[in-house]
């Protein structure tokens, strides 16, 4: 049976080695890529990678079992969050139904809410043909400017979180996931979670032997389950109006392994340390440095129990001079030492 594939799929074998893929037939996996501005790379590089290292044996790249198409709208190239550019395969395919899914993939470029009228139309045909759409990383936010989310929980990454509920109020996104599969529509909170995406989807289509064969070539320890929660570590500050204390408290989440000082957050959010922790105290009940405590020992609760390391590394991971401080103050929040807390948290995981 001759090859139903073009010739430019295919890379060549070595002369005698043992081609157990000719002729090969549509791929049980097809996803088509669209770039937005800014994207970013490790999203898109993992789920891509995932595909190539399951489509075919020894990652010889052939799209056997799964295959994949790289776009913008335009057919013009696009740069990523880091400043590297790619180009792509060229623009908005005109048979969107040669798709299994389309991936959306976003990144730094979230704030801009134009989708350009090529592509919303684009997407909502896709929709309507029932071909499924995948939000990566912040390319959810382009699906929901679409109108492409209706009802449907979503999953986003943490850092984007507040933006995401301020744009779009009346969409439910959760952050206690990895990836959110709604039928028709997943979404993906990005970076290293797309590649556990990416497996879910090979696993489905293509069989666990295939998501197998890319966790072995990506010297992963396996896949992530879409429930584990994302390592964010944040306040539900959706009833707080008081702009500086959002401002102070994002700021100090991105810093939980790096703890600033209350003057250095004073000056992040241009006021003075007084006003600072009386915006606190009036908003939370606590100061910023009760908050900041708060976060970092939330932080250090994940890692016992999804980090295998000691509490002394756990401790300085999260910013605690040492042990013995760390221990103190963990049990003070949780009632329990760090040890008893990752026995406890390993018991339940394991029991039946």
């Amino acid at each position: 049976m001759p090859s139903s594939r073009p010739p430019t799929d295919c890379t060549p074998l070595p002369d005698g080695a043992p081609d157990d893929d000719v002729g090969w037939g549509k791929p049980e996996l097809r996803i088509g890529f669209v770039l937005l501005e800014q994207f970013t790379l490790t999203a898109f590089a993992g789920l891509v990678d995932v595909l190539r290292l399951a489509a075919d044996h020894g990652g010889r790249s052939r799209k056997i079992h799964a295959s994949w198409r790289v776009m913008s709208w335009d057919g013009k190239p696009r740069t990523s969050s880091a400043g590297l550019t790619l180009d792509v395969e060229g623009a908005l395919a005109d048979d969107v139904t040669a798709f299994d899914y389309i991936a959306v993939c976003g990144g730094n470029d979230y704030p801009n809410n134009y989708v350009p009228p090529q592509l919303r139309d684009w997407l909502r045909t896709a929709a309507a043909a029932r071909v499924r759409l995948l939000g990566i990383c912040t390319g959810t936010f382009a699906l929901a400017h679409a109108d492409l989310i209706g009802a449907r929980t979503v999953c986003v990454h943490w850092n984007v979180l507040d933006s995401f509920r301020a744009s779009f109020p009346a969409t439910r996104a959760v952050v206690d996931r990895l990836f959110v599969d709604e039928g028709d529509l997943i979404t993906c909170a990005g970076s290293t979670a797309a590649i556990d995406l990416g497996l879910y989807l090979v696993t489905r289509h293509c069989g666990r032997d295939k998501s197998q064969q890319a966790v072995r070539h990506m010297m992963l320890q396996g896949m992530r389950p879409s429930r584990l929660p994302q390592a964010h570590f944040y306040a539900d500050l959706s009833g707080i109006q008081d702009v500086r204390v959002r401002r102070a408290a994002h700021y100090l989440e991105q810093r939980v392994d790096d703890p600033p000082t209350l003057d250095a957050t004073a000056r992040y959010v241009g006021v003075g340390r007084r006003q600072l922790e009386r915006a606190f105290s009036q908003a939370l009940g606590m100061s910023p440095t009760a908050f900041q405590r708060g976060l970092r020992l939330e932080y250090a609760s994940w890692l016992l129990l999804n980090n295998p390391r000691s509490i002394t590394e756990t401790a300085l991971d999260c910013g605690f001079s040492d042990g013995a401080h760390f221990s103190r103050e963990f049990r003070a929040r949780f009632g329990l030492s760090p040890k008893q807390f990752q026995q406890r948290g390993t018991g339940a995981k394991t029991t039946p």
